[in-house]
C-alpha cells in the first residue's frame, strides 16, 4: 500500500459517530453555531443489537431542521 493511500485512510471517518465528531470539531473551531428544531419526529432506539431487537419509540414534537453559521458567514 502506498504512503498516500495510508494517509487517505487515516484521515477518512470510519463511522457516522466519528464523522459527527470531526464535523463538530471543525465547526466549533470556526465559531460556528448549530441550531436544531424538532417537529413531529419519531426515533426508534434499539434495546439490543440486530435487526429484530425490541425498540423504544420516542416521539419528539418537531422536524429535524439543522442550520449553521460561523465567523465568516
Amino acid at each position: 500500500m502506498s504512503e498516500q493511500a495510508v494517509e487517505s485512510q487515516a484521515s477518512e471517518p470510519q463511522s457516522w459517530t466519528q464523522l459527527g465528531k470531526e464535523m463538530w470539531t471543525y465547526l466549533t473551531g470556526r465559531g460556528a453555531v448549530i441550531n436544531y428544531k424538532l417537529i413531529d419526529m419519531t426515533v426508534e432506539v434499539p434495546r439490543d443489537t440486530g435487526p429484530g431487537a425490541p425498540r423504544a419509540v420516542w416521539k419528539l414534537d418537531g422536524t429535524l431542521q439543522i442550520t449553521t453559521s460561523d465567523d465568516d458567514h
